[in-house]
């Protein structure tokens, strides 16, 4: 489905590419420079089980895999060991062994700054945790918040 890219049939496939390689773009820049995106639902297998991570992105600057969790809600402590094992099963099963350890993002719609502090305390693997809100003029998340 292209709807969302705003084309009318018929439309050349150059416009097609072009329509698209701009959506992407716009995400990619909100997220900064040097990511790649990966893949969404990205599926692991450990033993008979399959885990899927929302968002996968790898960061050339950082050489390490980006793991992003989307919550509609507010921040429950939950996310907080999902994401470290995540971020394990990653480091295990997809890092190559050049790169750095895996880094998780968790972005929820609310979050209180004490409670991310103790669900993180304790726990080694890089884990950032934010707020979005959705702008109506543009219709895409603006993170805001804080990075443990």
């Amino acid at each position: 489905m292209l709807d969302t890219l705003g084309l009318t049939a018929p439309a050349l496939e150059a416009e097609i590419e072009n329509r698209m390689v701009n959506k992407i773009k716009t995400v990619m820049l909100e997220l900064g420079y040097g990511f790649s995106f990966i893949g969404n639902q990205y599926r692991v297998v450990v033993d008979d089980s399959e885990y899927f991570i929302d968002l996968l992105f790898y960061n050339r600057r950082l050489q390490s895999l980006v793991a992003m969790e989307i919550k509609r809600g507010k921040f429950q402590p939950e996310y907080a060991g999902k994401m470290n094992f995540y971020l394990n099963l990653l480091d295990d099963f997809v890092r190559e062994p050049h790169e750095n350890p895996s880094i998780g993002i968790i972005l929820c719609s609310e979050r209180n700054r004490c409670v991310v502090e103790y669900a993180l305390r304790g726990i080694k693997s890089p884990i950032g945790v934010s707020e979005f809100r959705l702008s109506k003029n543009l219709a895409l998340p603006h993170i805001r918040g804080h990075f443990n």
